[in-house]
C-alpha cells in the first residue's frame, strides 16, 4: 500500500494556513494511504473519480461522487482509496468553519458545488492569487455551509455479529445469500440483524448491501469495465437488473456515470 504524505504543502504543525480557504487536488495511486494525522483547519474531502475513504475514531466515512467528507478542525484522522481516485481538498481556517457541522459527515454535493470543484480542479491553483479566487472560494464555502448532512454514505458497526456480516459481504459484494443464511453464519438471528441495522446503520441490511453495490461498480465502470461483466460479478443475473439499481440509487445509469453525467 503506497504511504501518500499527509503534509501536502503545509506542516501539519501550523497553526494557520497561509489564506482562510485553500483548494488542491491530486491524482492517488491504488491501495493509498495518507496516515493518521491531524490538523488545525477544516478540510473538505471530494473525489471526482474513485471512492475515498476516511476514517475517524472508529468510524468508517465514505463518500462516492454525490457526497464529500467533512472533517472539522483537529481531528485525528485516516485517508485512504481502494481504487485509483483523482481527489481534492478544501482546507478552511477554524474562524471559517462556524457555519459547518461540529463532527465528521459526508454532505451532500449539489450541481453548483461540483462545477466549483472542477473548476478550481483545472485551474490546479493551491491558494488564491486575486479577490477574484478568493470570491469564489467563498461562494463554494457558502453553498457546503448550506449543504445537506447525509452521515456516512456507507456505514459501519462495531457491533460483533453485524460487523461480521458487513466484513462478509464487502469481501464478496456478489454474495446474494439472503438474510437468513447471514445471520446464521454470524451466529445471530435474522431479527436481531434487522434490528441492529436500524441501529448502527440508519438503513435495511438490503439497502446497505445495494449501496455497497453501487461503490464497487463505480471505479470498475471508471476503469471500462463492461456492465455485462459489472452485473455479473455483483451477482445479478441481467444487466438489466443491475441498470435499474443503479439508476436507483444513484440517479443515473451506468453509461451516463461513466461519461460523467
Amino acid at each position: 500500500m503506497p504511504i501518500l504524505s499527509p503534509k501536502l504543502e503545509i506542516p501539519l504543525s501550523s497553526p494557520d494556513l497561509p489564506a482562510p480557504i485553500m483548494f488542491r487536488s491530486a491524482q492517488v495511486p491504488a491501495e493509498g494511504l495518507y496516515p493518521q494525522h491531524q490538523h488545525a483547519w477544516g478540510e473538505f474531502v471530494y473525489s471526482f473519480s474513485g471512492v475515498m475513504e476516511v476514517k475517524v475514531a472508529g468510524h468508517h466515512y465514505l463518500a462516492p461522487p454525490q457526497y464529500g467528507i467533512w472533517l472539522p478542525p483537529d481531528l485525528e484522522h485516516v485517508g485512504l482509496n481502494r481504487q485509483e481516485a483523482c481527489h481534492c481538498s478544501l482546507y478552511i481556517a477554524p474562524l471559517q468553519c462556524s457555519a459547518l457541522p461540529r463532527s465528521p459527515c459526508a454532505l451532500t454535493v449539489s450541481p453548483l458545488v461540483r462545477a466549483l470543484l472542477e473548476h478550481l480542479h483545472q485551474q490546479g491553483a493551491v491558494q488564491p492569487t486575486s479577490p477574484q479566487d478568493e470570491r469564489l472560494l467563498q461562494v463554494l464555502l457558502d453553498q457546503l455551509a448550506l449543504a445537506p448532512c447525509a452521515g456516512s454514505y456507507l456505514p459501519s458497526s462495531d457491533d460483533p455479529a453485524l460487523g461480521a456480516v458487513l466484513r462478509m459481504l464487502q469481501a464478496q459484494p456478489g454474495d446474494n445469500r439472503p438474510l437468513p443464511e447471514l445471520a446464521h453464519a454470524a451466529h445471530t438471528t435474522e431479527r436481531t440483524l434487522m434490528r441492529r441495522a436500524q441501529r448502527d446503520l440508519g438503513m435495511s441490511l438490503a439497502e446497505w448491501r445495494l449501496r455497497l453495490r453501487v461503490v464497487t461498480a463505480m471505479p470498475l465502470l471508471e476503469a471500462g469495465q463492461t456492465v455485462e461483466t459489472i452485473a455479473l460479478d455483483l451477482g445479478y443475473g441481467s444487466a438489466s437488473a443491475f441498470i435499474t439499481m443503479f439508476k436507483r440509487l444513484v440517479g443515473a445509469t451506468p453509461d451516463e456515470f461513466r461519461k460523467g453525467r
